[in-house]
């Protein structure tokens, strides 16, 4: 995983590029109309239902654009909310509050949406010894984002990128000339460049397991679109050799099943890619 230095530093490399967006070389709209000294306070108004997440990315945005702007924290991220609650109150120079508002906005609406449902997925694990991983199907460009509303909504982390793991899914292991080989090479590239990764491994059916089986190093098996009954043959065969992860297909319908299965990760791309945002406005007061 990522160090927090480096996820600080692509949240404040999004909060940047995300200004330069959308700003530009100034906001006419506010320029034209609002005195350059007018202050005022504004309300982040949450008009739907679910897991609030974004607040602390909205405070982070808020003192990037106008380090003089107070924000006043009424709802923390993590927390339930309904119509009518008011997450926060944002006071000082009016025309830095409307320069900020929709990358506020934009934010909190997709984080909030994927809190809310990698919280119902979480919810629905209860009583098991499986947790919910995200993966790597994210919006280009504020994949750190996603990745902390996953977080508030109870859910944990896969790798954050290419670099922070090793993950040997079908197309390496084709290219490379089966699993054995695949899983040997690579541990002697990290060997020889002194690199510190967890090797997972992806096992489309039951020779593959047992291939992945009979070497060592290898951290997890991605048991990858099997069914039930399959799942749960591969987790007894697996053992405590190494930890499992089922993929492929897994839905809120589905992942009970599969957690009764007995893995200890069940990885889902639904948590980042198919969401709807929740409705949120920020408001004048």
């Amino acid at each position: 995983m990522i160090s927090s230095k480096q996820f600080n530093k692509e949240i404040n490399s999004i909060i940047a590029n995300a200004i330069r967006e959308d700003v530009g070389e100034g906001d006419h709209s506010s320029l034209a109309c609002i005195p350059e000294d007018a202050t005022g306070t504004a309300k982040l108004l949450v008009k739907d239902t679910g897991i609030i997440a974004g607040v602390a990315f909205a405070v982070q945005v808020f003192d990037y654009v106008d380090p003089g702007l107070t924000v006043e924290v009424k709802i923390t991220d993590g927390s339930p909310v309904k119509p009518g609650d008011i997450c926060f109150y944002v006071s000082g120079n009016s025309q830095s509050i409307l320069k900020a508002e929709r990358l506020v906005l934009n934010a909190m609406q997709r984080m909030s949406a994927i809190a809310t449902k990698t919280n119902t997925y979480v919810s629905l694990l209860k009583g098991t010894n499986t947790q919910i991983l995200d993966t790597r199907k994210t919006t280009p460009g504020i994949r750190a984002l996603e990745k902390w509303a996953v977080t508030i909504g109870g859910g944990e982390n896969h790798r954050f990128a290419l670099y922070d793991m090793i993950m040997l899914k079908d197309n390496h292991i084709d290219f490379c000339g089966g699993v054995i080989k695949a899983i040997e090479v690579t541990k002697e590239y990290l060997k020889n460049n002194n690199l510190d990764l967890k090797i997972i491994v992806e096992a489309r059916d039951f020779e593959e397991i047992e291939q992945i089986l009979s070497t060592t190093g290898v951290y997890r098996i991605l048991i990858d679109n099997f069914n039930y009954q399959d799942t749960r043959k591969a987790v007894e065969i697996i053992g405590d050799t190494c930890l499992t992860e089922s993929s492929g297909g897994i839905t809120l319908e589905t992942i009970s099943q599969y957690a009764a299965c007995g893995v200890d990760y069940i990885s889902s791309g639904a948590l980042t890619h198919s969401v709807h945002n929740m409705d949120l406005s920020l408001k004048a007061t």
